[in-house]
């Protein structure tokens, strides 16, 4: 978690950077939707090489993404494994006592890797290319449609908005109480699990202590603005779509009909 990038803002400039926040949303809610269907290594290929040229677009370094993807890796690998097991084939693998590994279960296996991985990664770009205050405003205009059932929808996004900003923020302030811990002799790498449990104590009263601190202040400061939701308020910057943006809806229909016919050759 100390290495977690997610949430955090890349400043550069890049054509992906100067992308509409609701072109942006759409591509990495599409994204992630259609990893859901893939079952064929060559389609995530082709979802993997997409990934990479947005990548490539906005800047963003490599070791970058890399980064936060690592920051899941004991999670991505414990899922990996368990459908390993759990998913069983025609023709065993590897077998041990109760234990059976079968060429579907290891097939189900990499293609469920692929598929977190590019989830992470893919979702992680929008919150790299796209600042904490356009996102809101993307998503409250996307979903402008829900004020018609008097849902709150700026508070919505206000809210999902503050709460990924949030995650940079509980990690550094979670590698300043490791720190903080170390330099007391705190090693959290010695002892066994329970003990290790046990020293993860003096790091998780803190870390939510701080977070409500913060979220207190937030609120008290929103308060101090006068802030009372969306009811009446302007944009500075209305949102406005340009040539660009129609252009990275087109390549998005095109990567979906690629992904559908490349699905029908392979049946």
């Amino acid at each position: 978690m100390r290495e977690m990038t997610i949430g955090q803002f890349y400043s550069t400039d890049s054509l992906i950077h100067r992308l509409d926040p609701r072109v942006k949303i759409v591509i990495t809610f599409v994204y992630v939707i259609s990893l859901l269907f893939l079952r064929d290594i060559a389609l995530y290929g082709v979802a993997f090489l997409t990934l990479l040229a947005y990548i490539k677009l906005s800047n963003v370094p490599i070791r970058f993404v890399v980064k936060g993807t690592k920051a899941l890796v004991w999670f991505i690998v414990f899922t990996v494994i368990l459908q390993m097991f759990t998913v069983q084939g025609a023709e065993t693998v590897f077998e041990w006592g109760v234990i059976r590994i079968t060429n579907t279960g290891v097939y189900s296996a990499v293609c469920l890797f692929l598929r977190l991985v590019l989830m992470v990664a893919g979702s992680s770009m929008m919150t790299y290319t796209t600042t904490p205050n356009a996102l809101t405003d993307g998503l409250e205009k996307l979903l402008k449609w829900m004020n018609k059932l008097k849902l709150p929808v700026h508070e919505i996004a206000m809210i999902m908005s503050i709460a990924l900003r949030f995650i940079p923020v509980l990690t550094e302030e979670l590698d300043r109480i490791m720190k903080a811990q170390m330099a007391r002799g705190m090693d959290f790498k010695e002892g066994s699990i329970f003990e290790r449990l046990k020293k993860l104590m003096p790091i998780i009263v803190p870390l939510f202590v701080s977070a409500i601190r913060r979220s207190n202040d937030l609120a008290m400061a929103m308060d101090a603005r006068c802030y009372h939701g969306g009811e009446g308020r302007t944009k500075m910057k209305p949102l406005k779509y340009r040539n660009a943006d129609y252009m990275a809806y087109v390549l998005l229909v095109l990567y979906i009909a690629l992904l559908i016919v490349m699905k029908k050759a392979l049946i």
